[in-house]
């Protein structure tokens, strides 16, 4: 794992934390990867029940960390120009499709400046919670370039097509507010409560059946595209995997006996 990503459990939480502050949590390739290597590993503990990813300092993410993507292109010697971006865009992707492709809910808590693949980077993620000082931007095309690790398609799955155009086209900075307002974040927080603002969210989850959470995530995540009806047979085929376990006899022994249930994830 890079030195500059962090991993913890607490409690049923697993915290995974950018620890680059001195940089402005700029971006490495082995950073996302790190990232993602450690949200893939927390889905296979049981008693995992959410990720929360966040960043140590003032400021969630700088974006891509140009020198080190620079250094990498040294490395490549001579291999065509295009050629390399491809291939590096290609590891990032994969970075963060593992974030995406874990049944556990990710909650990104952002304070501060997210811009580029800082954004991209919480994009990734099911739930974003962010400080009132937060402000989001993804400025590429100012450099001649688009957003290639997912911005330009979760961008505009999550708050359309208009506004991705909006953020995208003029490169402008959207603050706290308007990415409420667009749903661009789920929640708020003032931002000494940020950190708090995301365990809580990430308890709520933690009190429902971790199976039932997963698949929610599931048939959402790969039901994107489908028409309504084969969707809805997706929803009958999770549906019809989770009656079965013990946690839906867990949940209804608790409703009689009038008590908070425990789940187990079985």
């Amino acid at each position: 794992m890079s030195d500059f990503v962090m991993s913890r459990l607490e409690e049923s939480v697993c915290l995974v934390t950018l620890n680059r502050p001195e940089k402005r949590n700029a971006l490495t390739l082995e950073m996302l990867e790190a990232v993602g290597t450690a949200i893939s590993a927390a889905g296979r503990h049981p008693e995992t029940r959410a990720v929360i990813l966040e960043a140590t300092g003032p400021m969630f993410s700088a974006g891509v960390d140009l020198m080190a993507l620079g250094a990498l292109r040294a490395e490549a010697g001579e291999e065509q120009p295009g050629r390399f971006l491809r291939r590096i865009a290609e590891r990032m992707q994969r970075a963060l499709h593992l974030i995406e492709g874990t049944e556990l809910p990710v909650i990104a808590a952002m304070q501060g400046r997210v811009i580029g693949l800082g954004l991209e980077l919480a994009l990734a993620c099911d739930l974003r919670v962010a400080a009132d000082d937060a402000a989001f931007s993804i400025p590429e095309t100012r450099l001649g370039l688009i957003a290639d690790v997912g911005g330009t398609t979760r961008l505009s799955r999550i708050i359309g097509p208009a506004r991705a155009k909006d953020m995208l086209m003029t490169a402008r900075t959207v603050d706290a507010n308007e990415a409420l307002a667009w749903g661009l974040v789920n929640r708020v927080a003032p931002a000494a409560q940020l950190a708090q603002a995301a365990r809580a969210l990430a308890a709520e989850i933690a009190c429902n059946a971790p199976l039932a959470v997963g698949m929610a995530k599931l048939v959402i995540d790969q039901g994107d595209g489908l028409d309504r009806y084969t969707q809805m047979a997706l929803e009958r085929w999770a549906q019809s995997l989770l009656i079965s376990t013990d946690d839906v006899g867990e949940a209804m022994a608790a409703f009689m006996e009038k008590r908070p249930p425990k789940f187990r994830g079985v």
